[in-house]
């Protein structure tokens, strides 16, 4: 069972995720609110939509957004897509500077679902070159994994230091 902090990150990255364009199903949304209501989350549409049945499944996508807005979890998502998915980026990298992430899953992330959607720009390369060497690592190398993990954070940490107005107006790469 997560705790509360966790369902309501859960619920924040599916409001981010929903923002950016990617599509996310009704059964992630009421698992969500279900993980959320028994970690001692509490809202008036939460119940509502932890105990939507399957046939109600539409339902859903209106009842978490409500959700989201009375937990005030996302009060600044752009609404724009590229900038939800810089948003997302700025967050991926968060939690692997703040090791709450795998810096080799972080940067999967970023390179597959921001990376590839905005055209590779310049600001994530090199989080995606760390990926790419994550993913083609093996005993083999000369350069332990745990080098490409801290270089990964690294990188993350650069990313984030550049600020939100680098990224406002994001050149391809």
């Amino acid at each position: 069972m997560t705790d509360a902090g966790e369902a309501l990150n859960s619920l924040r990255w599916l409001a981010m995720e929903r923002a950016s364009g990617h599509l996310v199903g009704s059964d992630r949304l009421i698992e969500a609110g279900l993980d959320a209501l028994l970690s001692g989350v509490d809202s008036p549409s939460l119940p509502l939509l932890a105990g939507l049945a399957r046939r109600e499944e539409p339902d859903a996508p209106d009842l978490f957004a409500r959700v989201i807005d009375e937990l005030d979890l996302v009060p600044d998502l752009p609404t724009d897509r590229d900038q939800a998915l810089w948003a997302m980026a700025r967050w991926w990298a968060g939690l692997i500077v703040d090791g709450k992430l795998d810096p080799l899953t972080g940067a999967d992330l970023i390179w597959w679902r921001v990376a590839m959607e905005l055209e590779y720009p310049e600001q994530l390369q090199e989080l995606v070159n760390g990926a790419i060497n994550g993913d083609d690592w093996n005993e083999n190398w000369d350069i332990p994994l745990e080098q490409i993990k801290d270089e990964l954070i690294e990188a993350a940490r650069a990313f984030l230091a550049q600020g939100a107005n680098d990224t406002a107006h994001p050149t391809p790469g």
